[in-house]
């Protein structure tokens, strides 16, 4: 048999649930997990624990998709996951349900929207690189100075090992391999 289940999300102990958790009752919800936590805090109790019980047939509910999902690319990202397992997916609010053909619709939008954010995120990040670039600013780390390189090679030919000295100069161990072999 089928469950309904509910998640409902406040991001501070400030707001209350209470809204929530009456829309998901009156949705019909078998069970309802919670978190008063930010929609970007990756260990959700409730939210875990919901995606933990759900199995395929099941339905996952939420109020509004904001309290499933921080970003477009996440939204999309979940529902997929939950479509790919013939789990259901609603959000109340905004009157999604994923188990008809308008809601596939809508599922298939917004991934697309998600793309478009992506891309444009990635040209803004170029183009500020870019400016960055010709103002002078200079990316990627410092190279070693010839004293740290010259301390690593007396370190390591007096019998250290590379993960030691690495570690005694406070850096990596492939940085430290890179620097020489150089």
């Amino acid at each position: 048999m089928s469950k309904r289940i509910g998640y409902g999300r406040v991001s501070t102990q400030d707001q209350n649930l209470n809204l929530q958790i009456d829309a998901l009752k009156k949705a019909g919800c078998d069970l309802i997990f919670t978190d008063t936590a930010s929609g970007a805090d990756c260990t959700r109790k409730g939210y875990r624990k919901a995606l933990a019980v759900l199995q395929p047939g099941d339905t996952l509910i939420v109020w509004r998709l904001d309290r499933l999902a921080r970003s477009m690319r996440e939204l999309v990202d979940i529902i997929e996951w939950l479509h790919e397992r013939e789990i259901g997916f609603q959000s109340l609010c905004e009157y999604i349900d994923i188990s008809s053909a308008v809601g596939e619709l809508i599922l298939h939008v917004l991934s697309a929207v998600a793309h478009f954010e992506r891309k444009l995120i990635q040209e803004r990040t170029i183009a500020g690189m870019q400016a960055a670039k010709q103002r002078g600013v200079k990316f990627g780390r410092k190279p070693l100075d010839q004293i740290t390189i010259e301390t690593a090679r007396s370190l390591v030919g007096s019998g250290m090992s590379i993960t030691k000295a690495a570690d005694e100069l406070g850096l990596g161990r492939s940085t430290l391999y890179r620097a020489l072999a150089a």
